[in-house]
Formats: structure tokens, C-alpha cells, sequence
């Protein structure tokens, strides 16, 4: 037995006190006596330990990719032999699923992500759910190959002393290889020498291929030996200009080979790495030979310069500010144009972009995902649109239309032909009201859906009529269809007149005379773009090429259904609602430039054109025309912890000629871009990150005493955003383990890439891409089997063969408190102390038997004999009375004593 509260024994003594002093108290009493003790034994809170005669059984089932088939094979079989081995009724099985998530087994309608293996995640779920008043096991059926750390799982067993135990599920039959690790350092300097290491593993010892590719592009090809299953190989690499880029490794079976690849999912891994190189400035551009790269370069400032097709989310990895320079929307890729969102305003960047034909507005930019981060608003008043536009669209709706795709809220599958339906009700709804549309929706011929009609108010209804086009079949009569569109539009007397035509690339038949046709369009003055839903490389793409070349319009690719309404909706917005002003145009400062360069700036009188645009609210202004517009030539604002900026004149090319003949180009464009970078990090703080798996963690090292008081007014803050559709960012709160050293964990999906910054004030740590391999699933890391077996051990847990021994009920005592059966029984006491105190009631006393009591017998006393004296006389009055009684010999013998000790004296 055990005691909680020992020190409540003390109330014993003291009451011992009161009572000794206290009379009136009556805690002598046997009853009051009584309730004392149990009083002072309760409140010490006694305990005795019992062993439990049941235990619950948490069966964990490994339901990932690699091991589902397999588990299904043998679960009916554990199933029998567990229930048959369970010693009583008693004790209890439990199972769940798992594999990216963990479910109950059972659950109607359940799915879950089955692309990850995280033991980690299921070992916690039923640790927390166990009932800590019963003795637990897990057993776990698993290949043995988590796909995250186990650590943390071992501890939260250990400090419940729930033992694991497992049973390996793995078909060993089966041939495969893979590539187990692919390692470079994160960031090295331009120009610095690196080693890269690729680690391939398989299940036989022979040769393979492996092939080492740098952003996609093919670095070297060689082949790699296995011995006991493991081969590895080196290379080194130098990069000479800052960036960052992608390193990825395939391995494959040679020609001949009699081996067999089981899993093609893990033949791949990448990384990245960032080549450091000071302040970097991504510049975006199409000029062959850019004057802005130019001025950067001599101002000592490290330039990335990229064409549109060749970026990509990790390129911003580094970079302190991005400068897009007449550049088209549609040429760059969509998920670069959503990370530049979270580059500025959580990563502290900078963004500028500079005017031309292709820019703002006029490029396709006017509601993409980059409009917000602007400080000007490219959509055009009414009154300041020069001329109306008539569009005709040409719809596809042949049989390959009818195929459905993910592509709706939520991840609701969508038909190709709704997104197409989409994209044009999306078109007709970014058109004035004095602009008009026609819609035709052609297979084998073409159908009239709207008949050119002026949008007007009439816009909901025409939007509804498109949204209805559905496929019928067959393939699509390009011919026909640019035919009909244009038998409308040449009837129609507007300034622009314009083409989208929507076809798939590997399906568009009937070319008929269509040069015949495009060459009277152009001398008409309408234009064709073209929308092709597919890639460059299929087999109908040289002809819509063609037809888009011959048009006078652009040419759009994806083999993203999803993308089709925001392509839409570009094109009609480079057609219909943006304005580049092509005539020179007087240029007034404002006096704001004194926010960016405390340094005067002389500015220059003209330009040659500009992109009309208007000032957001929260932007300032540094340089506005002299026209009837008074629009934002130089604007800024700040986004977040980053900053932006709008230059609307061109700053090479075409209507570029003043601007780079101006004396203070140079000194203007090294001025905005410093601005655009912001202020540097104080030194004392660094950020750590590494890839376990599945589980990232990050490390924020700083000095105390630099940077202590600045965290306690401004707490770090992680921001965090993975590269998936519709992704938002999001924030991970830190644990900070020690003075100086903050640290989290974060489980990722399978195949993430992510990126993040830690928020200091206002200033940021950015990081990653992190990308997390897209088959770590298969990766059949020897490390995480062994991790398994460790963890086992620490919690006294067993590799089970035998399924009859899985009911071995742990070591485990429980303590059950005896304070409830105390309490009840001081309860009846009281009643009866209170019985006896107010009623005078007394416990009843069995009764004794009756004897008869037995009589005394005194012995009589030996009395020595007294000499008689001599009698004196006596006078009559002086005689005692004699009563009739006569003295008691006892009295007499006392008397004769107390006579002779008087005499002695």
C-alpha cells in the first residue's frame, strides 16, 4: 500500500492535543476516536495495487501502396488466430487502417490518402486513445518501411509502457530498384565546386543505368554496379551564375536485361540547390540583349536573367527581387505566376514590371494572380477605350470534349467541354457593353450558339446560353468553324475585329483552304489567336501553329484542362480590355520619389509610350503623363513584408528610344531595384531545415543578446505554402526548446514542394523549395526497418511470429485508491456518533452470561495476648458508657497498635 498525501497522518497527534486538554470534545470516544483515523487515512489518500485481468489489443494495419495487396491476402487468417488466442472475454481488439491517415476499420464510405506509410502518426492515434486504467499492446502488420521518423511515436509508447510489437508483411519475390537518396548541399557559392552523390538500390546485384539531369536537361549518363544490393556514385558540378536548380536522378534497366523493375514509382528522386552569388535579381525577359541586365551588371548587382519558359517556383529560391520586362501572361507558367504572391508578401521580395506591348494589360495580365500585387489597376473606364471590339469564338466539341477531369470545387470532375464552356462564358463576361460576341460550337459542322449580338446588359444571359454547349461526338472542321466565325464578324463595322478558336491539338481535322481564308481576314484587319488543348508535340499542333502564325494572333499550349478559362480569359483581355498608348507623351514628377532615394532624380521631359493604367489607393505615385489621363508612369507600393512596383513606359525595344537615352536611366533602375530588395537581414540569426522522410523540420538559431529583446517584442512567425492548386498559406507555430534555439516539425504530403519564411519584424528568412519525392512510398529505406525494431525494443515489444503470444499482457500494475470506500464508511460512523449524541442511543452490546456471585470468606486474625494492668480507680462519673453492642475484635486489634506506639514514644 501507498500513501499520496503522508503528511495528513499529522492530524492524529494534534487532535491527540485537543482531546487531552479539551475534555468537553469527547474525541475519547470510541466512535469520534474512530472517524479521526479514517479522516486522517483518507485525506493521506491510500492506494493498493492490483494486476488488471484484461488488456486491449490495438491492431495496426499497413494499408499504404506497397503493402495493401498483401495485407488483404493474410488479415482473415490474424483475424481467426488472434480471437482464438484472446485468453478471456475480457479483453478487447481493436483495428485500424492506415497509411498517409489512420481510420477505424469498419467505417462506411472511408478513403484516405494511401501514398505514405506514417507508423509515426498511427503509433501516437492509439497511444492517445488508449485507456490508461488498462494494460495495451500494438501490433502493427507493415512492411517495416515508414515513410516518416519514429522517435516520437517510441517515447509516447515508453512513457505509457504500452509495448510494441510487429509482424513484417513483405513479398521478397519481387524484383526492383530504385534510387534510395540523392545528396548535394543546399547552397553553395557561384563558381564553387560541389559533390553529388546517388545512392541506387535493388534486390539483385547487377548493372543499371543511372542518369543525372540538371533543370531537365541531361547532365551525364553512366551505369552503376550493385553489390549486396547497393550501389553508389559521385559527381561534381560547378555552376557559374546565381540561381537555383533542380538536380534529379533516374535509374533504369539496361537493354538486355533479364531483370525486372516491380515499382517504375521510385526510380526518381531530386533536389535543389541555391547558387548564392549577393544580392540576385531574377530578370524576366525576351530582348536578346537587355538594357536593364546591362545597367544591374555594373552596379555590382548579381542577375539571373531567364525567358519566360524556363521559369519555374524554385528559380525564386535566393533571389531578392523579380523584374518582368515585356513579357506575356501567357507565357509564363501559372505556377510560377502563384508563387510570385507568397515570394512578396510572406518572403519579403520585391516585384516590378516594366511596360511594352506585352506587359500589363496588354499582356494578359488584368485579373490574373499577379493584378493584386500591383500598385496600378489595369481595368480600363469606359469613357478611356478608344475603340470596340468584336469577338467570335470557335468552340471544339467533338467526342474527346466528353472526357471528364478534376478540374471543379472541391476536386469535383468536370468534362474538358464544361472548362471550354467556362472559358468562353468567362471571355463574354470581360467584354464592354458595347463590344460584340458570337459563339459558335463546331464538330463536323459548325452550330450558331449566339448570334453576333452586342453585350450590352445582355451579358448573364448570353454566359448562360455558352455554359450549355455540350459535346456531340466525331472530330472538329477547323475550316468550318474559322469559316462561320468570320461570315459573321465582316459584316460588322468595329475597330477590332478578333478570332479564339479552342481545338485539340491531337483532333483537329478539315483544314480545308485556310490560308486562302486567313490572308482576306488580315487584309480585313481581323486577327486569329488559338487556344490548343494538348502540347506542342501532338500531332495537330504544326496546324494550329500555323493558323495562329497566318492570323496575326497568338498561340496558346496546355495539357491542363483546369488552365482553359484562365487562357480565355487573357486573350480577351490583351483584345479587348487593355490600351498601350503608342504616341510620345509628356511626363510631370510628383514629388514622391523622395519615398524611395532620398537622392533628387532628374527626370526625363517625354516618353515614347506608355500602358494606360490608373493608381491603386495605398500607392504612391512618383511620375505621372501629361495627357488627358494623368495616368502612373513610376508607381510603388509596399505588399506585405515586400514591396512593388509599376514602371508603365517601356524600358527597352520598341517606344523605348528616349527612355534609354536618358542620362539618369541608369541611376533610375539601380535606385527602384535597391528599393525593391528592402533592407538586409541584421546579422545573428540563421535558419535551419532538413527532409526526414515525409517530416520536415526547422531550426531558428539566433544570439541572445542580439536578438532577444527584438523577439520578445516581435515573436517569429512561420509562414508556410505548398506549390498545389488553390493552395493558401498558412502559419506553424514554433516550440522554442532553449535560449537561442527555436525548432518545428511539420509532416508532408507525398510529392509537396514547398516554400516558407520566417517573419522577424519586418524582416524575413526565406526557404525551399523543399520538395518531398514524389515516390517515398517506394523507397525501401533499410533505416526505417531497422528504426522499427529499435523502437520495438525500447518499449519491450517483440518481432511476433507466433500469433498466439500476441495477448502477453504487459508488466502492469494498476494503483486504485481506497479514498471512496474510506469516505462511506466515515459516513456511517458519523450517522451513528450523531444517533448516539442526540438521542441518547446506545449501541446495542450482546449479552454475557449470568453467574452467581461467590461469597466472601475472611479468615480471622491471630491476636497476641496483652498483659492487664493493674485497674486504677475509677470514679463513677468518669466510667464510660458501655453500649450493649461490644467492639469488633478488628477495631479492638488497630486500637491496641495505635496504644503501643504511643507507648514506645
Amino acid at each position: 500500500m501507498t500513501f499520496g498525501s503522508p503528511e495528513w497522518f499529522l492530524i492524529i497527534p494534534v487532535c491527540i492535543f485537543a482531546g487531552w486538554f479539551w475534555k468537553s470534545l469527547r474525541l475519547w470516544s470510541p466512535l469520534r476516536a474512530l472517524l479521526i483515523l479514517l479522516a486522517a487515512f483518507g485525506l493521506s489518500d491510500p492506494k493498493i495495487n492490483v494486476q488488471e485481468d484484461s488488456m486491449d489489443l490495438w491492431v495496426l494495419l499497413d494499408r499504404s501502396e506497397s503493402t495493401e495487396d498483401l495485407v488483404d491476402k493474410g488479415l482473415e487468417e490474424w483475424k481467426r488466430l488472434l480471437e482464438d488466442a484472446k485468453p478471456n472475454r475480457n479483453d478487447k481488439i481493436h483495428y485500424f487502417d492506415y497509411g498517409g491517415e489512420i481510420v477505424e476499420q469498419g467505417g462506411q464510405g472511408v478513403s484516405f490518402n494511401r501514398k505514405l506509410t506514417r507508423t509515426g502518426l498511427a503509433i501516437s492515434h492509439v497511444a492517445a486513445l488508449a485507456n490508461s486504467k488498462r494494460p495495451s499492446r500494438v501490433l502493427a502488420f507493415t512492411d517495416g518501411y515508414a515513410t516518416e521518423p519514429l522517435n516520437e511515436a517510441a517515447e509516447e509508447l515508453q512513457a505509457r509502457g504500452i509495448p510494441l510489437d510487429f509482424r513484417l508483411v513483405r513479398d521478397e519475390q519481387e524484383d526492383d530498384f530504385r534510387v534510395a537518396r540523392l545528396e548535394l548541399p543546399e547552397r553553395v557559392q557561384a563558381g564553387e565546386p560541389f559533390l553529388i552523390s546517388a545512392t541506387v538500390r535493388g534486390s539483385s546485384d547487377t548493372e543499371v543505368k543511372l542518369t543525372l539531369r540538371r533543370s531537365k536537361q541531361t547532365l551525364t549518363e553512366t551505369t552503376v554496379k550493385l553489390l549486396n544490393g547497393v550501389g553508389r556514385v559521385e559527381f561534381t558540378d560547378r555552376i557559374p551564375r546565381a540561381g537555383a536548380f533542380q538536380y534529379e536522378a533516374e535509374v533504369g534497366l539496361l537493354s538486355g536485361s533479364t531483370f525486372k523493375d516491380a515499382h517504375a514509382g521510385n526510380d526518381r528522386a531530386s533536389r535543389w540547390i541555391e547558387i548564392a552569388g549577393g544580392p540576385r535579381v531574377l530578370l524576366v525577359t525576351k530582348y536578346t540583349d537587355d538594357p536593364v541586365a546591362k545597367v544591374l551588371a555594373t552596379q555590382d548587382f548579381t542577375v539571373d536573367v531567364a525567358t519566360p519558359q524556363e521559369l519555374q517556383p524554385g528559380r525564386l529560391s535566393g533571389a531578392r527581387a523579380v523584374i518582368f520586362n515585356n513579357v506575356p501572361a501567357f507565357e509564363v507558367p501559372q505556377d510560377f505566376l502563384n508563387a510570385l504572391d507568397f515570394f512578396v508578401r510572406e518572403q519579403g521580395g520585391g516585384f516590378l514590371m516594366a511596360g511594352g506591348k506585352q506587359s500589363f494589360g496588354s499582356g494578359g495580365y488584368f485579373q490574373s494572380s499577379i493584378d493584386p500585387l500591383l500598385p496600378i489597376s489595369m481595368e480600363l473606364k469606359t469613357e478611356h477605350r478608344k475603340l470596340a471590339v468584336a469577338l467570335a469564338i470557335v468552340l471544339d466539341r467533338s467526342g474527346s470534349m466528353a472526357v471528364s477531369v478534376t478540374g471543379g470545387v472541391g476536386g469535383k470532375d468536370l468534362k474538358k467541354m464544361d472548362l471550354a464552356d467556362s472559358g468562353a462564358a468567362a471571355a463574354i463576361g470581360l467584354l464592354g457593353s458595347q463590344d460584340r460576341v458570337c459563339v459558335f460550337a463546331v464538330d463536323s459542322q459548325p452550330e450558331k450558339v449566339v448570334p453576333m449580338t452586342q453585350v450590352k446588359a445582355n451579358a448573364p444571359k448570353l454566359q448562360a446560353t455558352v455554359r450549355k454547349v455540350q459535346s456531340q461526338g466525331g472530330g472538329i472542321f477547323v475550316y468550318e468553324g474559322l469559316k462561320a466565325a468570320w461570315d459573321e464578324l465582316k459584316g460588322v463595322d468595329v475597330g477590332t475585329r478578333h478570332v479564339i478558336l479552342f481545338s485539340d491539338a491531337n483532333d483537329s481535322e478539315e483544314p480545308g483552304d485556310y490560308k486562302r481564308l486567313l490572308t482576306e481576314m488580315q487584309k480585313e484587319g481581323a486577327t486569329v489567336s488559338v487556344i490548343g488543348l494538348g502540347t506542342p508535340k501532338d500531332q495537330d499542333s504544326a496546324l494550329l501553329e500555323d493558323i495562329a502564325k497566318r492570323g496575326g494572333g497568338r498561340i496558346f499550349f496546355t495539357d491542363r484542362p483546369v488552365d482553359i478559362p484562365k487562357i480565355f480569359a487573357q486573350e480577351t483581355v490583351t483584345i479587348a480590355r487593355s490600351a498601350f498608348i503608342e504616341e510620345a507623351v509628356a511626363a510631370q514628377p510628383s514629388g514622391r520619389w523622395a519615398e524611395i532615394s532620398p537622392k533628387p532624380l532628374q527626370w526625363l521631359p517625354q516618353v515614347d509610350g506608355y500602358n494606360l493604367s490608373y493608381a491603386r489607393e495605398d500607392a504612391t505615385t512618383s511620375l505621372v503623363s501629361k495627357d488627358e489621363y494623368v495616368a502612373p508612369l513610376v508607381a510603388h507600393a509596399r505588399r506585405g513584408l515586400g514591396r512593388s512596383a509599376a514602371v508603365s513606359f517601356p524600358l527597352g525595344g520598341e517606344f523605348s528610344q528616349q527612355i534609354r537615352d536618358w542620362k539618369s536611366y541608369g541611376d533610375f533602375v539601380q535606385t527602384m531595384t535597391r528599393w525593391l530588395m528592402g533592407t538586409d537581414l541584421p546579422p545573428g540569426i540563421g535558419l535551419k531545415h532538413r527532409l526526414d522522410g515525409t517530416r520536415l523540420t526547422l531550426d531558428l538559431l539566433y544570439d541572445t543578446e542580439e536578438w532577444s529583446q527584438r523577439l520578445t517584442a516581435a515573436p517569429p512567425k512561420l509562414r508556410m505554402m505548398e506549390s498545389s492548386p488553390g493552395a493558401e498559406p498558412y502559419d506553424v507555430p514554433w516550440k522554442r526548446i532553449a535560449p537561442g534555439h527555436f525548432t518545428v516539425t511539420r509532416d508532408l504530403d507525398e510529392g509537396a514542394v514547398v516554400r516558407g519564411a520566417i517573419q522577424v519584424g519586418e524582416h524575413a528568412l526565406p526557404f525551399g523549395p523543399i520538395t518531398v519525392g514524389s515516390s517515398i512510398e517506394w523507397a525501401f529505406e533499410p533505416e526505417r526497418l531497422a528504426e522499427l525494431r529499435t523502437v520495438a525494443a525500447q518499449t519491450s515489444g517483440r518481432e511476433l511470429i507466433d500469433l498466439s503470444k500476441a495477448w502477453l499482457r504487459p508488466p502492469t500494475r494498476q494503483d486504485v485508491s481506497l479514498r471512496m470506500w474510506i469516505t462511506l464508511a466515515m459516513l456511517v460512523f458519523l450517522v451513528t456518533e450523531a444517533l448516539m449524541t442526540r438521542t441518547g442511543w446506545k449501541l446495542p452490546l450482546p449479552a454475557l452470561p449470568a453467574f452467581k456471585a461467590r461469597e466472601k470468606v475472611v479468615k480471622p486474625k491471630k491476636v497476641k495476648a496483652v498483659k492487664a494492668a493493674e485497674p486504677m480507680p475509677v470514679h463513677k462519673e468518669d466510667q464510660p458508657l458501655v453500649s450493649a453492642k461490644q467492639e469488633e475484635p478488628e477495631d479492638t486489634e488497630r486500637r491496641s497498635r495505635y496504644q503501643r506506639a504511643k507507648d514506645r514514644k
